[in-house]
C-alpha cells in the first residue's frame, strides 16, 4: 500500500515552482496566495484491488473541498483532494489528501525534545521498527516522490527561511513506513484494506523515526514517534 505515490507523479516544469520548490502554477490545490506554506496533513487510501506492473494506469484528480479559518499561528487553507487510480477501467485505489496551507513563521519551529534532552531515549520495543534518518534517505525519498520542497534537503532553507532546527521528514514517508510496518508484520494490505492516518507533529532529522505496528481486531493501529516517544504520525489500517 501507498507505492503507487512513486509512479503516479506530477512532474511540473522548473518554472512553475516557487521558492520553496512547491508548485504555484498548475497545481491541484492552488496554492491560495504567495508566501503560504504547504503542509501535508493527512489522508484516507482505499485498495480496491491490486496494482499489476507494466500495466498502463490513469489517475483522475479533482478538488473535494477548500476552506479558509483563522487560527492561533495566522490565516490556515484546508484542502481535500480526491485521486482515483485506475487500471483496466477499473478503480483501483481510491486516495483523499489532506493538505494545509499556513501563514509564513514569524518565530522558530520548537522541535518537541525535552529541554536539554534530560531523559534518555526510549528503547525500542519488540512491535517498533527503527529507521535511521539522515540526509541521504530524505533527498532519495525527494527524487523518487519528485517533491521539490526543500525543507527535507536543503538544511540552510529548512532553519533561516522557514523557522525548522532540522531537516523535516516527510509525512508521506511517515504514512509509507507506516503501511510497510504492517507488511512486515504480516499483513498484506495491497487490497481490500482501508488506511486513515493523521501527521500530528514535524519529525526533524536528528530526532529518529521509531514506527509501531499494534495488531488489532479491525487489522493494525500504526505509529510513528521520535527517540523520546513525542508521537507524530497516527493511523489505522482496516479491513474492507
Amino acid at each position: 500500500m501507498l507505492w503507487h505515490w512513486l509512479y503516479t507523479l506530477d512532474r511540473p516544469p522548473r518554472k512553475d515552482l516557487g521558492t520553496d520548490g512547491h508548485p504555484v502554477r498548475g497545481a491541484l490545490p492552488a496554492p491560495p496566495e504567495p508566501g503560504r506554506r504547504r503542509m501535508w496533513a493527512g489522508g484516507r487510501v482505499t485498495t480496491h484491488a491490486p496494482l499489476h506492473a507494466h500495466v498502463p494506469v490513469r489517475r483522475h484528480t479533482r478538488l473535494l473541498s477548500e476552506v479558509t479559518k483563522e487560527g492561533r499561528t495566522g490565516t490556515l487553507t484546508f484542502a481535500t483532494v480526491l485521486h482515483e487510480i485506475s487500471q483496466d477501467d477499473r478503480v483501483a485505489v481510491r486516495e483523499e489528501q489532506d493538505i494545509v496551507y499556513r501563514a509564513a513563521p514569524t518565530a522558530p519551529t520548537a522541535d518537541g525534545r525535552p529541554p536539554g534532552d534530560p531523559e534518555p531515549p526510549l528503547p525500542v520495543a519488540a512491535d517498533e521498527w527503527a529507521i535511521d534518518v539522515d540526509p541521504v534517505l530524505l533527498f532519495r525519498y525527494s527524487a523518487l516522490t519528485y517533491n521539490g520542497h526543500r525543507i527535507h534537503y536543503d538544511r540552510d532553507y529548512a532553519r533561516d527561511v522557514e523557522g525548522y532546527p532540522g531537516l523535516v521528514t516527510h509525512g508521506p514517508l511517515q504514512a509509507v513506513c507506516m503501511a510497510e510496518a504492517a507488511r512486515r508484520g504480516g499483513i498484506d494490505s495491497s487490497v481490500g484494506y482501508h488506511l486513515e492516518y493523521r501527521l500530528l507533529a514535524p519529525l526533524f532529522d536528528h530526532q529518529g523515526f521509531v514506527v509501531r505496528c499494534a495488531p488489532a481486531w479491525h487489522g493494525a493501529d500504526l505509529s510513528v514517534r521520535d527517540r523520546w516517544g513525542r508521537q507524530t504520525a497516527a493511523g489505522v489500517l482496516a479491513r474492507l
